[in-house]
């Protein structure tokens, strides 16, 4: 009888739990059936719509991947694959506040497998949480009272930067010389390096690096990704060179504990008391040069470009900046009150972060289901921002094709439509170091020279940032005179 009995309790408990599955399984299948995915293409199997993605910055047009699916799909929020995940590409000022605002509630940082490949970590955590403990260790190096003092140390590496690179000569090609000087205070202000040698040794293998990024993670010989690898293991072994070093330099005091970044990892521990070791800080050194200087350079050289074409934007320029070196005693330095007086030349280089934004987007992870714009975005979903969606959209910008820094008086442009250095909790730390280095660099050039372009139309690539195709190369000529 109590075999029986348990016979038929396990057939009972058995039909239960078939008729729960089936229940759920039916639950699924119903919401799955009601979820209003947003519409659009996911392209070829793993490769999806990457190579479209990629390509047409490198034709010169990254705003047309963005803006033809926006038109054929909703300006809203469409679907695609890029990097061989399913993306949501949330658009407009909307789709930036939304994902601004919720971050770390509904969505949460993501990066392409590239860059955890190009920057492993040795504590086996991701490129995120190494992001958060980053962000942690910065502020301190790069709020606004903190970079008063590297004013002068920028115009002093501006100075020697000219003299090295621009001077004597007729003819320069501009976006090679502007990572020169980007990457030069970089290696400054984060590892007390300024021979111009050995800065140029460093630079070397950097370009490999970030073109590898933002690229289809296909490790084999020859592809971006395979390059960008490559450098990246190189450039970390002489990192961690120039790190053992520095620990000897301080316990022999030849180094002072607050004189960089690199000096205040070494010093720092995390609430367990344990200190980085060698390999995670030269990751974090090098992702902190890559950030530290390649989308100043391409901003910079975007400045030289519309300023070339824009005789009447770079006369204004002109006048603003001789009127703070009017001010100056010879060899005197520049200082943060000079700074603040360069309002217009701030607003012109907005202008030209609006028309060629360094930063093109950037990923998110979506944490939890959420509807958005009346469409469902299921959990695990990648989450995309695009600068194109706003900056050349004429709702948000009339004649968004005008340069027209005045867009940038008084209050400026509506909330979440200008974002080139992102917005909300992730934005971008390096902002006001980023406007330091752009306008010493405006402040030492117009001083200089007048130029002109030598190729009137020349194309524009984005790989990953935007570039023009063959550097920007110009006439240098003498600087106008201001009566």
């Amino acid at each position: 009888m109590e075999f029986f009995f348990l016979c038929g309790l396990t057939l009972f408990i058995l039909f239960v739990t078939l008729s729960i599955f089936s229940l759920f399984s039916y639950a699924r299948r119903t919401t799955s059936s009601q979820a209003k995915f947003p519409p659009g293409k996911t392209g070829l199997p793993y490769i999806g719509e990457s190579l479209e993605f990629l390509s047409t910055g490198r034709k010169g047009h990254p705003e047309k991947f963005i803006y033809d699916r926006m038109a054929k799909f909703s300006s809203k929020v469409f679907r695609t694959s890029i990097l061989g995940e399913t993306t949501a590409v949330l658009c407009g000022a909307a789709g930036n506040k939304f994902l601004f605002s919720n971050e770390n509630k509904l969505v949460t940082a993501w990066w392409p497998k590239s860059v955890d490949k190009i920057f492993p970590s040795s504590n086996q955590t991701s490129s995120k949480e190494e992001s958060i403990k980053m962000r942690k260790l910065l502020p301190n190096f790069l709020k606004p009272e903190a970079l008063q003092r590297y004013v002068g140390m920028m115009d002093t590496i501006a100075q020697r930067h000219f003299e090295y690179g621009w001077e004597g000569k007729q003819e320069v090609t501009v976006f090679p010389l502007a990572k020169n000087y980007t990457f030069w205070v970089a290696c400054k202000v984060f590892l007390s390096i300024e021979d111009p040698k050995r800065v140029d040794e460093l630079a070397g293998p950097f370009n490999a690096l970030a073109s590898g990024i933002i690229s289809i993670p296909i490790d084999l010989p020859g592809t971006a990704f395979n390059k960008g690898i490559k450098a990246s293991n190189l450039i970390r072994k002489e990192l961690i060179g120039i790190i053992k070093q520095r620990k000897v330099d301080l316990a022999e005091k030849k180094a002072s504990p607050t004189q960089d970044i690199l000096s205040h990892m070494l010093l720092t521990s995390d609430e367990n008391g344990q200190f980085m070791n060698e390999l995670d800080i030269a990751d974090k050194i090098l992702g902190l040069l890559i950030g530290g200087h390649d989308t100043a350079s391409a901003a910079i050289t975007f400045i030289v470009k519309y300023l070339a074409e824009l005789p009447d934007i770079y006369e204004k320029v002109l006048a603003e900046q001789m009127e703070v070196a009017k001010s100056k005693a010879p060899g005197e330095l520049l200082n943060w009150e000079d700074i603040q007086k360069m309002r217009y030349s701030w607003n012109v280089a907005c202008e030209v972060m609006r028309l060629a934004p360094p930063l093109q987007g950037a990923f998110r992870e979506a944490m939890n289901d959420f509807i958005f714009a009346g469409f469902t975005i299921p959990k695990g979903w990648k989450l995309y921002w695009s600068t194109h969606a706003t900056h050349r959209n004429p709702e948000c910008f009339p004649e968004p094709e005008k340069f027209d820094p005045s867009r940038f008086e008084g209050n400026g442009p509506a909330p979440y439509t200008f974002v080139p250095f992102g917005g909300g909790p992730r934005m971008c730390p390096g902002k006001e170091y980023a406007r330091l280095e752009i306008l010493v660099f405006m402040y030492n050039i117009v001083k200089r020279y007048n130029w002109e372009k030598l190729l009137p139309h020349e194309k524009i690539i984005v790989d990953p940032m935007p570039i023009p195709a063959k550097g920007l190369p110009v006439r240098l000529l003498p600087p106008k005179i201001i009566a």
